[in-house]
């Protein structure tokens, strides 16, 4: 029997239906889509995704802006999954709260974590690091109406301090702060910015890059960053046990960052108008051997 063409517009409107998803489905397959089509995001990704965990609310580090993600993390992020060979289009972020982030990588969520992750020696039993690829250090975020009244973790005793539930910081405050010092543990950094400004708690304890742009986003200069860093924190990017490999391969990520001059590009623009100046000491690290933070407290 010989071939007839067949109009679509002859067909009827189930049946051009049916030719039309199975055309997509056939493409889906294919690997090379467009993704809008599949169900996706409205852009167009070829091959397979890397899952990165970021958090969402650090603004000039790692924020979500209802889907347009910016600052420094995101920075390095991307930098290095370039260098692993990804387009941005195939970088999928995914937020990476403190408290989950070992789970997300042990159970395959994510691929990476980068998101102000201190190394530590408990976490280093669970899950590989890279880099460090910056070092901060642990301060106070405070109304600046109380600024000759708290000065360091010393005059804290009697006050409610503020940090993230699984995060380096709050364990510190449990270990090492005045026993009178009462904390507070929320899900994000923006949490407890709302309860100082609101006076619920009297100083957010973090690290001293991340309460820098919160005070910043702030606004009104009415926050302030006391200025007395007080542990040392090594910020790795996670990845699932025993991958050696894959660690070499971000290590070399990084060290191109840093020599190239993108990291520091990247800082200045991320921390610009802060006041924020990083450790000159410390960064940009020159060693990329997941060194364990320190977090003895230096009154």
């Amino acid at each position: 029997m010989p071939f007839q063409s067949v109009s679509l517009r002859s067909l009827g409107r189930s049946a051009r239906r049916r030719i039309v998803s199975a055309v997509l489905a056939l493409v889906c397959v294919a690997g090379s889509v467009m993704a809008s089509a599949c169900g996706n995001e409205d852009v167009q990704v070829t091959g397979p995704r890397i899952r990165i965990g970021v958090k969402f609310d650090q603004p000039g580090l790692s924020v979500d802006n209802g889907g347009q993600f910016s600052g420094f993390d995101i920075d390095v992020a991307r930098y290095v999954a370039n260098k692993l060979g990804y387009s941005p289009s195939q970088i999928q972020f995914k937020e990476a709260p403190s408290a989950q982030r070992e789970a997300l990588l042990q159970n395959g969520s994510v691929n990476m974590v980068i998101g102000t992750y201190s190394i530590t020696q408990d976490r280093k039993s669970v899950v590989d690091f890279a880099g460090p690829y910056f070092v901060a250090g642990q301060d106070l975020l405070i109304r600046r109406s109380d600024r000759s009244k708290i000065t360091g973790p010393r005059s804290l005793a009697g006050r409610k301090v503020c940090s993230v539930s699984g995060s380096t910081s709050a364990t510190t405050v449990k270990k090492y702060f005045p026993r009178s010092v009462q904390l507070m543990e929320l899900s994000g950094y923006a949490e407890c910015v709302t309860a100082l400004v609101s006076g619920a708690v009297d100083a957010v304890t973090t690290d001293d890059i991340i309460l820098a742009t919160l005070a910043s986003a702030k606004g009104d200069h009415s926050l302030m960053v006391v200025g007395h860093p007080f542990t040392k924190e090594t910020y790795g990017i996670g990845v699932r046990k025993d991958s050696p490999h894959l660690v070499a391969k971000i290590n070399e990520a990084l060290r191109e960052m840093i020599a190239s001059g993108e990291w520091k590009r990247d800082l200045d623009a991320a921390t610009k108008g802060t006041g924020f100046t990083p450790n000159k000491k410390w960064n940009p690290p020159t060693r990329m051997d997941a060194a364990v933070s320190d977090e003895r407290v230096r009154f």
